[in-house]
C-alpha cells in the first residue's frame, strides 16, 4: 500500500536538513501543493529546566547541556497545525552558524494520521518517510524494527549519508497515537552519539531511558 501524503513531510524534513548538514552540503525543497483533512493541533508540549515535556503524548526528552532551541523557528517555517506541528527542534550549535561538521539535532513533530490514505500502524508512515528522505540523499541503513521504549510500542529505522571525511547518522522513530504520528528524528555525527541522544527520551514522563540494545541485531 502507498500511502498519499508528502507535501507537508518532504517541505519539512528538506528545511531541517539544510540547517544539519555542513557548509555548502544542504538540499533544496519542494514546494507542491496537496489536499489534506483539517484537525485541531494537539498540544505542543514546553521545556522548563533543560527538559521538554508533552503530557497530550504523554512523553519527555532531556536537552543534551548547552543544546540551542530553535523550536520556535523551525515551527513558524512549517506552520500549517492541520498539516503537522513541529513540537521541539533542539540542535547542538545554532542552525544559522556554519559548521564543517554535522549539527547534531533533535527534532520532534506530529502529523495528523487521517493525513496519510490508508495508515493503519507507524511502520506504514515509513514509506512515504524514506522516499523523502532518500531523495535527500540519505541511505537506509536498518528497515522499520520494533524498538521498545518504556514498553511503548515504537518503530523505527536508519540512515546515513556520507559527506566526504565526515558521516551524518540519524534515527527516526515513529508511533501512531490519539490520531497523530509522531515522528522523533535525532540525527549525530556517528552511532554512539544517537545512542546517546536517544537515550534522553522517556515514555510516561517519568519512564527509563530509552536504550539501544535492538540496533545490533538488524545491522
Amino acid at each position: 500500500m502507498k500511502l498519499q501524503r508528502r507535501q507537508w513531510l518532504s517541505c519539512f524534513l528538506a528545511s531541517a536538513l539544510t540547517c544539519l548538514l555542513p557548509a555548502q552540503q544542504a538540499p533544496s525543497a519542494s514546494s507542491r501543493s496537496s489536499t489534506h483533512r483539517q484537525a485541531a493541533a494537539p498540544d505542543p508540549g514546553q521545556i522548563n529546566n533543560s527538559l521538554y515535556r508533552n503530557p497530550f503524548f504523554g512523553f519527555s526528552y532531556k536537552l543534551p547541556f548547552g543544546w540551542v532551541d530553535r523550536t520556535a523557528e523551525m515551527r513558524e517555517a512549517a506552520s500549517d497545525p492541520a498539516k503537522g506541528l513541529v513540537m521541539l527542534a533542539v540542535f547542538e550549535h545554532p542552525p544559522e552558524a556554519k559548521t564543517a561538521t554535522v549539527n547534531s539535532s533533535v527534532v520532534i513533530a506530529a502529523e495528523n494520521a487521517g493525513s496519510y490514505t490508508g495508515l493503519k500502524s507507524a511502520a506504514q508512515y515509513f514509506g512515504p518517510l524514506n522516499e523523502v528522505v532518500t531523495q535527500q540523499g540519505l541511505k537506509v541503513v536498518n528497515e522499520p524494527y520494533e524498538f521498545p521504549v518504556d514498553a511503548r510500542s515504537i518503530v523505527r529505522c536508519d540512515y546515513s549519508k556520507d559527506l566526504g571525511g565526515a558521516s551524518l547518522h540519524q534515527s527516526t522513530l515513529a508511533l501512531l497515537t490519539k490520531g497523530y504520528v509522531v515522528s522523533l528524528t535525532f540525527i549525530g555525527g556517528s552511532e554512539d552519539e544517537l545512542t546517546e541522544l536517544i537515550e534522553g527520551l522517556k515514555f510516561g514522563l517519568t519512564g527509563r531511558p530509552a536504550k539501544d540494545h535492538a540496533a545490533n541485531s538488524h545491522k
